[in-house]
């Protein structure tokens, strides 16, 4: 059984960084690629992601049969909001987990939301993407984008074996395409992919990411 690596796990914060100073850049100028709207913030960070993580966005849709497009959900995440998302979710599992100690909390939310000192989005080098139509009518991938463990009953995880056939062909073409690309799945999320990260860089062997917490430049 291929093991599951969690962000929780100390080996992705030990994963050295050389930052090679990409910037961010904004999905939404690129008319091929749709983005919406659903996570967009006041400063339109949602949309941005390094230059090279655009790049291979493309080269995946690309990839893609003849009218299934990609449909980018959420890129760059700044660490505050971050930190405000992990909280929030840690509190809900203190709640369901009373007897849970701090590590095991720290585990529970981070199959859902990443630590901020290790999340990809706030790298930019991650985005949350699904499949869709031409005119852009999302295709099932067995549950929404951001879908909780909880209220999913697990459907949420890549492999997960409760949804329907259709969802999973549809999990399995998005996957090949994003691999082909260049981009690693956190598993426990489906439609998660990063490239350049410290997850990226653990799950590829690469010697260091890419990418660390990257910062907006705004004019």
């Amino acid at each position: 059984m291929t093991e599951i690596i969690l962000l929780s796990d100390r080996r992705v914060a030990a994963t050295p960084v050389a930052e090679n100073g990409e910037p961010l850049v904004d999905a939404r100028e690129i008319p091929a690629l749709r983005v919406d709207a659903r996570q967009a913030d006041e400063d339109g960070s949602y949309a941005h992601v390094r230059a090279d993580v655009l790049r291979r966005l493309l080269l995946a849709q690309a990839s893609l049969p003849d009218g299934v497009r990609l449909l980018m959900v959420e890129g760059f995440r700044p660490p505050e909001l971050q930190r405000s998302y992990f909280d929030s979710y840690a509190d809900e599992m203190r709640l369901a987990n009373p007897g849970a100690g701090p590590e095991r909390i720290r585990e529970l939310a981070s199959a859902y939301i990443s630590p901020p000192e290790v999340a990809p989005h706030v790298s930019g080098g991650a985005v949350d993407l699904t499949l869709c139509t031409e005119d852009g009518a999302e295709l099932p991938l067995g549950t929404e984008v951001n879908a909780t463990p909880e209220e999913s009953d697990g459907g949420c995880r890549t492999a997960a074996v409760n949804i329907d056939a259709r969802s999973r062909a549809h999990r399995e073409l998005l996957g090949r395409a994003m691999t082909a690309a260049g981009f690693v799945n956190y598993p426990t999320e489906w439609w998660h992919w990063s490239f350049g990260d410290r997850y990226w860089a653990l799950l590829t062997g690469a010697s260091a990411a890419r990418y660390g917490p990257a910062a907006r430049r705004t004019p």
